[in-house]
């Protein structure tokens, strides 16, 4: 029986506010000629495992990481984009009606590979945070989603087991593998219906055929 769902933020409930997805962006804004599943592994160890004190200090230590020398202006570019999406990212149309639905019969938790300037304002300029009975967050954690232990951090402050939890994410790379990592059974978001997955959803308001 099913108790708890636990939800990613980004392309899950929130909205990007910039196309193609700010996390591809910077793939693209540092010429980078990597497989995406190479990329993106990096890029997060680098960008939300940790709290710099700004976006441009963040930035940095990813141009580092990746042997690209930090000019001034490569830098401006990444945080104002960064920054742009921040202010033209939104919930989902459904998001908050599904969040107040479930909130009722599920407990509910938030799992996000996430930088330190981000989400939590987010959440507070939609009032998304009382919807949440656990938040957890990569750069505070100082580990990823696809590390067992922070699904098992949110399955322990949820009061339920990894059998009664369902994961609902938009990523194979992050969401997916690291609900499966976790023994917790994987629900695929797939907004333009794309890709290829048993588990799948278009929007938040189907779920309800993976609760019964």
């Amino acid at each position: 029986m099913i108790k708890g769902i636990i939800f990613d933020f980004w392309g899950t409930l929130v909205e990007n506010g910039v196309f193609p997805s700010p996390v591809r962006q910077v793939r693209f804004m540092l010429n980078l000629r990597i497989p995406f599943s190479e990329f993106i592994v990096k890029f997060e160890e680098s960008f939300m495992m940790s709290e710099p004190e700004s976006l441009t200090e963040a930035f940095t230590n990813v141009c580092k990481v990746f042997n690209i020398e930090p000019k001034k202006e490569i830098i401006e570019n990444l945080v104002g984009m960064w920054n742009k999406n921040m202010l033209l990212a939104k919930p989902y149309p459904e998001t908050i009606e599904t969040l107040e639905r479930l909130k009722k019969d599920y407990k509910i938790g938030l799992i996000s590979n996430t930088d330190k300037f981000s989400l939590e304002p987010l959440l507070e300029k939609f009032g998304l945070d009382k919807y949440f009975d656990y938040t957890a967050l990569s750069y505070k954690m100082t580990m990823l989603k696809t590390n067992p232990k922070m699904f098992e951090d949110v399955l322990s402050n949820l009061g339920i087991s990894k059998e009664e939890a369902i994961m609902v994410g938009d990523s194979m790379e992050t969401d997916i593998k690291g609900a499966i990592n976790a023994g917790v059974k994987p629900i695929l978001i797939d907004r333009r219906n794309v890709r290829t997955y048993e588990n799948k959803i278009r929007d938040l308001k189907e779920i309800d055929k993976f609760l019964k």
